[in-house]
């Protein structure tokens, strides 16, 4: 009866062992190591922007630094690269170890978890202060830098140079404010042109190829100037010269050149107004010099044209109307024009005459035009 109790017994706390590895955490759990933890203790308190989120599990010394073992809740979302630091709100209140950055995005810290010694920060203790401060007033004391009184004669001329310069030193101190405020307030503009200045810089250094060869380029033109310039002081002087000379010519003709100016102007007028009469000119220019070059006769030194008058192919009274109306520099009387309308007609039906065309056509075969009867004598 004894054993089976004992085996029991033995059961019971394997199972038990086995229920606590195998049950889950209350939070991730974290390893830190610091190169010390003075007030820092197993219980103290895990902070995130000071709110408590974990509590210290463990301080350990472990060779020449401290192995911090810690659990954060589960609910807290840790950053992966978190930075643990030990906090001494006052010179005696316990510490606690502050987390940082607070997670805001981006990958969480895994579980089980161990943060290095470049990862942790612990505070400077008030004995090293006061450790540091005697280090100093040693070295600066009759043992150290003042041994012979040099420290002493600095203190001395400091305050010899200083005496009756306070309201300057004061109005300096302001005007050095007034500038930090200055540059504090166009940090903008301050940022602003640094970075196109870092611009333009990148741009040249991505165009050092075409700089160098602008250079280049620039020292062959210099040099060709240089191996030239006693033609180029000819040129210059040349040119001097000439300019002088016609200064000369628009002061002595000053009178004449005003005149043909305005003669050009009245002549550039007219070509303005006559621009319609230009343009046609330009388009059937090219086409009568041609016709003109195909007819000259070279052999004979002739020109061999034909005249295509459509007045001609009128009756005679008509063909005279018809000239006076195209011909005369004046615009004829409206009467009189009424007067050939109507008396063309009647004549050239009553008469029909023989028009300038067919005169011509029968003089060419050698014959006489077709005139009306009563004009050949009797019909005959």
């Amino acid at each position: 009866m004894t054993r089976i109790l004992a085996i029991a017994c033995v059961v019971a706390l394997v199972l038990a062992s086995g229920f606590l590895w195998l049950a889950p955490t209350s939070g991730t759990v974290v390893t830190a190591y610091f190169d010390k933890t003075i007030g820092l203790y197993s219980g103290s308190a895990v902070r995130v922007l000071g709110v408590k989120v974990g509590t210290i599990d463990s301080v350990t010394p472990v060779g020449g630094q401290v192995k911090v073992r810690f659990t954060v809740d589960r609910d807290v979302r840790i950053p992966a690269s978190v930075h643990a630091v030990v906090i001494a709100p006052s010179l005696v209140s316990d510490r606690y170890v502050q987390l940082t950055p607070a997670y805001d995005g981006g990958p969480e810290l895994p579980p089980n978890s161990t943060l290095s010694r470049d990862r942790t920060a612990s505070p400077v203790e008030l004995d090293q202060l006061f450790t540091s401060v005697d280090q100093l007033s040693q070295a600066l004391g009759p043992s150290g830098a003042n041994k012979n009184g040099a420290l002493s004669n600095l203190v001395d001329t400091a305050a010899a140079n200083l005496s009756g310069t306070g309201d300057s030193l004061n109005n300096t101190l302001k005007q050095l404010s007034s500038a930090a405020s200055t540059l504090d307030h166009s940090k903008g503009d301050l940022f602003g042109t640094v970075n196109n200045l870092s611009q333009i810089t990148s741009t040249l250094a991505s165009s050092d190829q075409q700089v160098h060869d602008l250079t280049g380029r620039l020292a062959d033109t210099t040099g060709f100037l240089a191996d030239n310039r006693q033609q180029l002081a000819a040129a210059v002087s040349s040119l001097a010269a000439a300019l002088t000379k016609v200064q000369g010519f628009l002061t002595d003709n000053k009178g004449l050149i005003q005149t043909n100016v305005d003669n050009l102007a009245a002549i550039t007028k007219t070509l303005v107004d006559q621009r319609a009469a230009l343009a046609e000119v330009l388009d059937v220019a090219p086409t009568a010099a041609t016709n003109f070059v195909n007819a000259y006769d070279a052999k004979s030194g002739s020109i061999a044209v034909r005249g295509n008058i459509n007045e001609l192919t009128y009756p005679p009274v008509m063909m005279v109307c018809q000239l006076l109306q195209r011909s005369t520099p004046t615009q004829i009387p409206a009467t009189l024009a009424d007067l050939c309308k109507q008396i063309a007609p009647l004549l050239d039906g009553t008469l029909h005459l023989p028009s300038a065309a067919d005169v011509l056509s029968a003089l060419q075969q050698g014959k006489l035009p077709p005139l009306p009867l009563p004009l050949l004598g009797g019909g005959k």
